[in-house]
């Protein structure tokens, strides 16, 4: 019998713009490397001073409720950024991402879509302590009864249960109903289970490693047979976002009856929640805090392209910002002074409120050099599996800094395509030249409309 290993595909299918973002690459001093994590220059915006200060007050949670804003030139790093502020706080801190434009909806007012990310960009981390029946399973014997409706077949009574642990063995008899989630399950002898004792359900963690035996490869996955005594309490801890809690009680639990089915049916897919429930969740929360059985995380909310709000989303978010339960919001934009959206005249510094804009952290990112676009073009091209000699490196690089650093990044896939029709293995400096020919930057193809501005329809 042959045994071969199946190569994964993923990491091939799964290349994003910022796929190589891995931090915000910082030494312990809070001085940025200059080419660390994935991040290439940007040293001032990623230093002590601007990025790292962010996380540290985020860790710290004493930036609840703050705003910075990422404000620089097109492609200069500002999503990376707030991805590698992502990345740095992990998996554990709601990290929410957003573009201006989402807040425009036929179905939902404005301001209930940022209040809708504001909610899931905060966190709730319960700590639950719960009664457990845990041990290896010893016995295992369902007790049959008559059937009270008649006929010939009979009903499971009740289930008698042996469990053992380190600390000793206990006898259970269990409803019929538990007995249903443990065939769910296929418990049988000698395997390690746990059962709740409030809510009755039925966990199989895994084969007790007694029955573990020589063979090399198994299906099953051993476990220890669990310390301690059967009966235990356990701390359970369970993280969910304000919006999750918000959609679960907003979810109207219908009777089982025709009319109710219908009803749910004819429902629009999108509910607002109402102010009126969200703060009875914020009074439970609160109450749940103040006990000790849960602590508040704040996320991050990243909002993309923030110019495409308009006044009265900025007039929201004003308030929002003061509000008790608040993350943290990282705003980018990549505009200078323009007119406000949503106003006629009105004309303020990136297309922000003076009023907001004094409320916010600003940290500047600076266009890239012609050594930093090098650097991100050799990333880039190890990240997605394309063999660059030196002088096609060279060239894209100079493309780079003419155009722009995205124009260069769009141009490797092509070029790699073109070398490999060639017959060669790595991208040469003729397959870049032959990509510039055949594709336009935009500002080639302004300069094109203008030249031949007859020939197109105004």
């Amino acid at each position: 019998m042959k045994i071969t290993e199946v190569q994964s595909t993923t990491k091939e299918q799964r290349i994003a713009t910022h796929s190589h973002i891995k931090g915000l690459g910082l030494r312990e001093d809070g001085t940025a490397e200059p080419q660390a994590a994935g991040f290439v220059g940007q040293e001032m915006a990623r230093e002590v001073s601007a990025a790292g200060i962010v996380v540290d007050l985020i860790r710290n949670k004493k930036m609840a409720g703050r705003a910075v804003l990422l404000a620089g030139a097109p492609g200069t790093g500002k999503t990376a950024i707030a991805l590698a502020i992502a990345q740095e706080l992990g998996s554990k801190v709601p990290f929410c991402p957003m573009v201006g434009s989402e807040v425009y909806s036929s179905e939902v007012k404005k301001t209930e879509v940022l209040m809708e990310n504001f909610r899931r960009a905060i966190g709730l981390r319960i700590k639950e302590i719960k009664e457990v029946y845990e041990g290896e399973v010893t016995e295992l014997s369902p007790e049959e009864t008559e059937n009270p409706l008649g006929g010939y077949a009979k009903t499971i009574a009740h289930v008698v249960i042996g469990l053992k642990s380190t600390k000793g063995t206990k006898q259970l008899k269990l409803d019929p109903v538990i007995y249903e989630q443990m065939q769910k399950e296929k418990v049988q002898i000698g395997d390690v289970i746990y059962i709740e004792a409030n809510s009755g359900a039925v966990k199989r963690v895994g084969r007790s490693d007694a029955f573990a035996t020589e063979f090399d490869l198994e299906a099953e996955e051993y476990v220890p047979v669990p310390k301690g005594e059967v009966h235990k309490k356990k701390e359970i801890v369970q993280d969910v976002t304000l919006h999750d809690l918000d959609v679960a009680n907003a979810r109207p639990q219908g009777g089982s009856d025709i009319i109710s089915a219908l009803g749910a049916m004819a429902k629009p897919k999108k509910t607002e929640i109402t102010d009126k429930l969200r703060k009875e969740i914020n009074k439970v929360v609160n109450r749940y805090i103040e006990q000790g059985q849960a602590e508040l995380v704040p996320g991050v909310l990243f909002v993309d392209e923030v110019h495409m709000l308009d006044i009265e989303c900025f007039t929201y978010l004003n308030r929002a910002l003061e509000s008790s339960l608040s993350p943290i919001v990282i705003f980018a934009t990549n505009r200078g002074m323009c007119t406000i959206r949503g106003t006629d005249d009105v004309v303020a510094p990136h297309g922000i409120p003076l009023d907001l804009l004094d409320r916010l952290l600003i940290i500047r990112t600076i266009p890239y050099s012609q050594e930093e676009i090098e650097t991100v073009i050799n990333i880039r091209a190890k990240t997605e599996n394309h063999q660059l000699a030196r002088p096609a490196l060279e060239l894209l690089a100079e493309v780079g800094v003419k155009t722009t650093l995205r124009y260069a990044i769009q141009l490797l896939t092509p070029a790699s395509i073109l070398a490999r029709i060639n017959g060669r293995q790595s991208v040469e400096a003729e397959d870049v030249e032959e990509c510039e020919g055949l594709f336009f930057d935009a500002k080639k193809s302004a300069k094109m409309l203008q030249e031949n501005q007859s020939l197109f329809i105004a």
